[in-house]
């Protein structure tokens, strides 16, 4: 029996870019937080051939040689993904994806982490730091952005969100937001941004939305969140069809959302996937029921119409397991082989 490493990571919000213009000379930076799902579990042990079975196979196999290469190793790993966030969605599947194996392997290897370096590597934080921020403590985060000599943004500010909060997120998988090629190209062909406005979007940052959540006011937090989204989306508008939503089908339900009281509703980053919040489970189970009794077939995920899934979120990073041969014989983990990772700077 070989040791093995399981690797447990959520999926993340991102709730805005800050300054697109970059006249100060940092451009981008960025504010997000972690949710409980959907999730990304994979497991990596050594093998007498590199197999890589599940979701996003071809690019997990590539993410796996590199890093062969870069650390040196010689052994061959056998890679199983048990589940996945859903690519293309708004909700970091690549980078998630991408810092599980990389975390996963250097733990069964022994080796320290490197998410810099990690995210050189496998070509992610190249805009936005929360991704690997979200990766290791969870909670909410506001990164930097990058300036001349970035090479994953800087973490400026780590706050626990509300865990009695919920975020409602709006799904629609007959769309997938814009990536790759498209998304170097959208950004190429937008507008130059105006400083205003990176200037608005700080000021509401700095001064509503983060002592709102300190506070633990959802209305204020709320308003600053649908603000910096209004200002991005229309922004955006351009590379997404005129509109500031991918999907037409989940701008209808978000208005549906706003107008029966839901607080802070936007898209997260390319989308499609749209997201508003509710001060408790009840208060979001009763948004969800209102809005499936008006229109029951948004909610029913069939032929890629938007589908409403409750969340909460998280204040910790990925789980990462370590199991030996010697704990599977007795069936029971040790307790010392669960590492999370919030903390790690």
């Amino acid at each position: 029996m070989q040791t093995r490493v399981s690797v447990q990571t959520s999926a993340r919000l991102h709730l805005g870019f800050f300054d697109l213009n970059g006249v100060l000379g940092r451009r981008f930076g960025s504010f997000g937080m972690a949710i409980d799902r959907p999730v990304t579990a994979l497991t990596i042990s050594r093998a007498a051939e590199n197999l890589v079975e599940g979701p996003d196979a071809e690019r997990v196999g590539a993410h796996v040689e590199r890093l062969r290469r870069h650390l040196g190793l010689s052994a061959a790993y056998r890679v199983r993904i048990e589940e996945a966030i859903p690519a293309h969605t708004g909700l970091g599947s690549g980078t998630q994806l991408a810092f599980a194996l990389a975390a996963g392997l250097r733990r069964l290897e022994g080796l320290p982490e490197d998410f810099a370096g990690d995210a050189l590597l496998l070509q992610r934080g190249g805009r936005s730091g929360i991704g690997a921020a979200l990766f290791s403590r969870g909670g909410l985060v506001v990164d930097g952005g990058h300036g001349p000599n970035t090479v994953l943004p800087p973490v400026l500010s780590h706050l626990p969100f509300p865990e009695d909060w919920r975020v409602i997120l709006v799904m629609d998988s007959g769309f997938e937001g814009v990536h790759g090629a498209d998304e170097r190209a959208a950004f190429a062909a937008l507008p130059k941004f105006s400083a205003t406005a990176a200037a608005d979007i700080c000021h509401r940052l700095l001064m509503q939305a983060l002592p709102a959540l300190v506070e633990r006011d959802l209305p204020q937090f709320g308003r600053a969140v649908s603000h910096i989204q209004a200002i991005l989306g229309d922004y955006f508008a351009p590379a997404q069809g005129g509109e500031r939503y991918t999907s037409t089908a989940v701008a209808a339900v978000m208005a549906r959302l706003a107008h029966h009281g839901a607080e802070g509703f936007g898209q997260s980053s390319w989308g499609p996937t749209g997201f508003a919040f509710a001060a408790s489970d009840d208060e979001a189970q009763r948004l969800v029921r209102r809005v499936r009794e008006e229109r029951p077939a948004q909610t029913t995920g069939n032929g890629g119409e938007p589908v409403l899934v409750i969340c909460k979120a998280i204040n910790h990073g990925a789980k990462i397991t370590l199991n030996s041969p010697a704990q599977d014989l007795r069936s029971a983990p040790d307790p010392s082989g669960a590492e999370d990772l919030q903390g790690i700077k």
